[in-house]
């Protein structure tokens, strides 16, 4: 089984680069694409050109390669997710426990929730297709690094982690990681967006030609997704984490590495929604602030695990 999950491991990261690939072909070419003009008939109830309005009555068009590439995209995205799953469940059957024991299982773990939470903002928002591009591209990236830097063969448990705690602990931090990772795409998305359409046409603010939704679209994605998964991570780092630490080592906080690191992020995210929440705060500002935090949570994961030695570093061993 554990030689399974590392070759289903290989067959979901090469699922999840030729999604990106389809992905960057309806990016770069499809901007008259099915897509483009959904965003365009959104522009219209806004109130857009007499021009849009006739736009949208016209006959729709064929579909385009560069739609075709979108839709297959898609498909492959799923594809990788069921890829991903399976090798999720090789690795937990493998070592007979939840597959959350060490940091290249938190990875897998996290990604996986990022790569779910992706394929239900395509169901709701099927307009942002085009942002799959980078979605896909940061789950390749995290998945290499899990490969090639934090892979670990499959092993029992720490001693330290043998508690229902692990479950509830874990699990929560996973599910609140993973969709901050997908709520970092619509935030940098928006400030690239943002930046090209007040005027600005250096790298990376190119890219904002070719996003064919609003900025403040966006923005309130960004919003939606931050504000669901910050009380997930506050009830999992700041009040599970604490009390798995006593019932463990005898105490709530000991300024371990990655109980600061996980304790600067909550304060990075609640400033972003606090900052959001703000009328007299630009948008652009939060939306920085949010960035940020996605930002101190990679630190957390690799900074600590690699370089810090503390009772939760365990890159190589159990987490």
């Amino acid at each position: 089984m554990a030689e399974l999950s590392n070759q289903l491991m290989a067959l979901t990261v090469l699922a999840y680069l030729t999604a990106m690939v389809c992905y960057a072909g309806e990016y770069a070419f499809g901007r008259r694409s099915h897509i483009g003009k959904a965003a365009a008939r959104q522009l219209v109830g806004a109130g857009a050109p007499v021009e849009a309005v006739v736009a949208e009555e016209a006959p729709k068009p064929a579909k385009g390669r560069a739609e075709w590439s979108g839709q297959i995209a898609v498909a492959l995205n799923l594809v990788a997710l069921v890829l991903h799953l399976g090798t999720l469940t090789t690795r937990g059957i493998a070592a007979d426990r939840m597959p959350w024991g060490n940091m290249y299982e938190y990875i897998l773990s996290a990604t996986f929730v990022g790569s779910a939470v992706w394929a239900g903002v395509l169901l709701r928002r099927p307009v942002v297709r085009h942002l799959g591009l980078f979605a896909t591209l940061a789950l390749v990236v995290l998945l290499g690094a899990a490969a090639m830097v934090a892979y670990t063969p499959v092993g029992p448990l720490v001693p330290a982690l043998n508690s229902y705690w692990f479950i509830i602990h874990v699990s929560t931090v996973i599910i609140s990681s993973g969709i901050f990772l997908i709520g970092a795409v619509p935030a940098a998305m928006f400030l690239i967006k943002n930046g090209h359409d007040e005027g600005k046409r250096r790298f990376p603010y190119t890219l904002g030609k070719r996003v064919p939704v609003d900025a403040a679209m966006l923005e309130r994605l960004t919003f939606r997704l931050h504000a669901f998964a910050f009380p997930l991570f506050m009830f999992g780092a700041l009040i599970a984490g604490p009390l798995w630490a006593e019932a463990s080592w005898g105490r709530y906080w000991g300024w371990d590495p990655k109980e600061v690191w996980a304790f600067i992020s909550w304060v990075v995210y609640a400033a972003y929604l606090h900052a959001r929440a703000t009328p007299s705060v630009k948008r652009t500002t939060a939306t920085w602030i949010a960035l940020l935090g996605f930002v101190t949570m990679l630190m957390n994961l690799f900074g600590v695990n690699l370089f810090f030695e503390g009772l939760h570093s365990y890159a190589n061993a159990g987490d």
